[in-house]
């Protein structure tokens, strides 16, 4: 009898050990997704959603429970560090499909290629996690991009949709080209080694050092264009704005932290003999977006318009803490600090996304005296509002409050002072939102809306946006009550390697 129950354990606990059991479950979740809206007649819409959202469930829980079961030699992704952002990324997948389920069926838009396209989008950032050669990594980088282009132009009829979609192609076909040609020139100087160890200890720095700086200077290049530092962040405002507003929240997580594990990983293995040089060059540009991106912001009327310039400057914030980095802390403070800024911008767009469906605006004067009209959605705001802001006690306050510290012991003094002021600066446009909520309507405002989230969306209060408002519920709970445990989390992101 023993014997049966040890072979039915060893059974049961063998299709869990598959290294990329995380990434096989979303894959047949989608294939079913198309499948059933392919052979069903009428379109069950919310069966397509619950089957999408069960996989990313199932697949996070898998990977947790390799994580902690089975050893590194067992698993796909033997890094921390990539196991961890591969998590935040089933965390990105579910709420971003929960957040735009009920925005989809208002706009009477096709669920199930929707679907297909933002998990895709999810799943080549899992793969970059955990990539180890240049090939993989280039190839699910434009996984990523050609997802989230498509995603852009979802809305056919939208005209600023289209212009969304057209510029997002274009940057990213402008940033593809520097990576590409930066790898390509790291591949003749390794020997033809692809793999990102390899490829360290086959380069002679001495021999091909210019070739190196080329390569360096190109790769730079093509990782920010994809992060939206400046220079190459003209595109970012301009796609937030007429993209559908729950694309632009993948575009404001997914795409952005699967661009930072690419970039810390590359950065960290290859050119580690060059820190001073990349160090310097990428702290002057976390410098120029944490100015810009919180100057510019308090200028703009549109609201998602704004929230693209916080994603700027919130990538610079970030920069901090890889570029103060070391072993011993594991990028713990830039880990944690990723990890909340998930969370508070997808609740940020949730709220966004549930007001546009509801006034079909997004105009800021729009928010007029909507504390009278939904105080949820009203509370809900103000605490992601002042979370992004850094607020205490909210948990972007103590994130930041990490992040900056380490960047202080580490000796990054300027780069700390100018987050500083800058974090001030995000509090007056995060309050001038705030403050038009508890401002009462005049009746003498008689000013047309120009601001339109979606000419195909209507303003709709009927509708039950169930799945909208429990995303923004949970996300507002986690601004609130994530800084309490963040000693906790600052611990398990500790001694992070890659």
């Amino acid at each position: 009898m023993n014997d049966i129950n040890s072979s039915l354990s060893k059974l049961m606990a063998t299709p869990t050990k598959l290294p990329l059991l995380p990434e096989i479950i979303p894959i047949l979740g989608l294939v079913a997704a198309v499948v059933i809206d392919l052979s069903s007649k009428r379109k069950k819409t919310i069966f397509l959603y619950k089957i999408s959202a069960s996989a990313m469930l199932v697949s996070a829980s898998i990977l947790l429970w390799q994580w902690v079961s089975f050893p590194a030699s067992e698993r796909s992704c033997n890094n921390e560090f990539g196991n961890l952002f591969r998590f935040f990324l089933l965390i990105c997948s579910f709420l971003s499909v929960s957040s735009s389920v009920d925005y989809i069926l208002c706009s009477k838009m096709p669920l199930a290629e929707f679907l297909l396209l933002q998990l895709s989008a999810g799943l080549g950032g899992m793969v970059l996690s955990c990539a180890n050669d240049l090939v993989t990594i280039y190839v699910s980088l434009e996984f990523i991009a050609l997802s989230s282009c498509f995603l852009s132009g979802y809305t056919k009829r939208d005209m600023r949709s289209n212009e969304a979609s057209t510029k997002f192609l274009l940057m990213s076909g402008a940033s593809s080209s520097p990576l590409l040609y930066g790898f390509s020139s790291l591949y003749a100087p390794s020997g033809g080694r692809l793999q990102l160890d390899e490829t360290v200890d086959g380069i002679l720095f001495n021999q091909y050092r210019s070739i190196i700086y080329i390569s360096t200077a190109f790769i730079t290049a093509g990782t920010l264009f994809k992060l939206s530092l400046p220079p190459f962040h003209q595109w970012t405002p301009d796609v937030y704005e007429g993209s559908p507003t729950p694309v632009v929240a993948l575009f404001s997580v997914t795409s952005k932290v699967a661009a930072l594990v690419s970039f810390t990983r590359l950065f960290g293995l290859i050119f580690p003999d060059l820190s001073n040089e990349w160090h310097g060059a990428v702290g002057l540009l976390a410098t120029f977006s944490m100015i810009l991106g919180n100057l510019i912001a308090v200028t703009q009327r549109s609201v998602k318009r704004m929230l693209a310039y916080p994603s700027i400057s919130q990538i610079g914030y970030i920069m901090i803490g890889i570029l103060s980095a070391d072993s011993e802390n594991g990028y713990a403070s830039m880990i944690t600090y990723t990890f909340i800024y998930i969370l508070m911008n997808l609740g940020a767009f949730a709220c966004i996304t549930l007001f546009g469906l509801r006034t079909g605006t997004d105009n800021i004067r729009d928010y007029v005296g909507l504390y009278m009209k939904d105080p949820v959605l009203t509370f809900s705001s103000i605490l992601r509002s002042l979370s992004l802001g850094g607020m205490p006690p909210l948990s972007g306050f103590f994130g930041k409050l990490h992040l900056f510290w380490h960047g202080w012991k580490a000796g990054s003094y300027p780069l700390v002072l100018v987050a500083l002021v800058t974090s001030v600066i995000s509090i007056y446009y995060y309050l001038k939102i705030i403050k038009s909520m508890f401002t009462e309507k005049s009746e003498n405002n008689n000013t047309p809306i120009i601001f339109r989230q979606n000419s195909l969306v209507y303003p709709s209060v009927l509708i039950s946006k169930n799945s909208l408002e429990i995303v923004m519920i949970i996300c507002a709970l986690t601004s609130t009550l994530l800084g309490i445990f963040i000693d906790p989390i600052i611990e398990i992101t500790r001694n992070t390697f890659f």
